[in-house]
């Protein structure tokens, strides 16, 4: 059974390019959000395995979104891999903190993906 990840993020060409990696190189099921908020409706009512959480995202970033899936019981279980562009000394220290199962940083090599989140999502 393939395993089914939700892929947040504002930036639509990406997330089509993560999309179709997964799927056509890792056999994933992938379905994406373009907002936080979308990404909380997806993951309320869509049985996930995975999220890739965009951290830089508007009105809602991904540690809102983090703390609102940790908040709900019901989606406590799913492991969640933060996707970010930027990583700051102090952002090292915050995700340390944080119950993720680990950090992407853009750029990111697409053949390397399903691999990463693989050895991540366990």
């Amino acid at each position: 059974m393939p395993q089914r990840l939700l892929v947040v993020d504002d930036e639509e060409s990406l997330r089509d390019l993560i999309a179709v990696c997964l799927e056509a190189l890792g056999g994933w099921d992938v379905s994406t959000a373009e907002s936080g908020q979308e990404g909380l409706s997806k993951a309320a009512f869509t049985p996930l395995d995975a999220i890739l959480l965009d951290v830089s995202m508007p009105t809602m970033d991904g540690f809102a979104v983090y703390e609102t899936l940790k908040a709900a019981v019901a989606l406590q279980h799913i492991s969640i891999v933060l996707l970010t562009a930027k990583v700051l000394p102090g952002d090292r220290v915050r995700f340390a903190q944080m119950a993720i199962a680990g950090v992407i940083t853009k750029p990111f090599e697409p053949t390397l993906l399903c691999t990463q989140l693989a050895t991540m999502s366990r």
